[in-house]
């Protein structure tokens, strides 16, 4: 059968080394979604509220290959959620000593 379909052969062959990859590293994969939403929230909150950047310096300093969803920034209590992936997290302002926090998840699907 290898003989007679070798490109057919190597497509299978190269199909199960990527099941097989994919299911090594299956708790990296499924915390995959999780980042992307805390990279933005996070990173986004820090640019804008602990170095003082304008936001829409700070819109294009998070931005991702992976888009996000929905985003909002709290100018007024200093919060960002950002939602992505079927996630969402938010990041709050702490002090100028520690700068900002992810807040603990407690509804991170939607």
């Amino acid at each position: 059968m290898i003989a007679r379909r070798p490109v057919l052969s190597l497509f299978v062959l190269a199909l199960i080394l990527l099941a097989a990859t994919a299911w090594q590293n299956r708790q990296h994969l499924a915390a995959f979604p999780g980042i992307i939403s805390a990279y933005t929230a996070k990173e986004y909150c820090s640019c804008r509220y602990v170095m003082g950047n304008p936001a829409d310096y700070c819109q294009g300093y998070v931005k991702q290959y992976v888009p996000t969803s929905a985003f909002l920034d709290d100018a007024e209590h200093k919060r960002v959620t950002a939602s992505g992936l079927g996630r969402s997290n938010t990041a709050a302002w702490v002090s100028p000593q520690q700068g900002c926090r992810l807040l603990p998840e407690a509804n991170s699907t939607f």
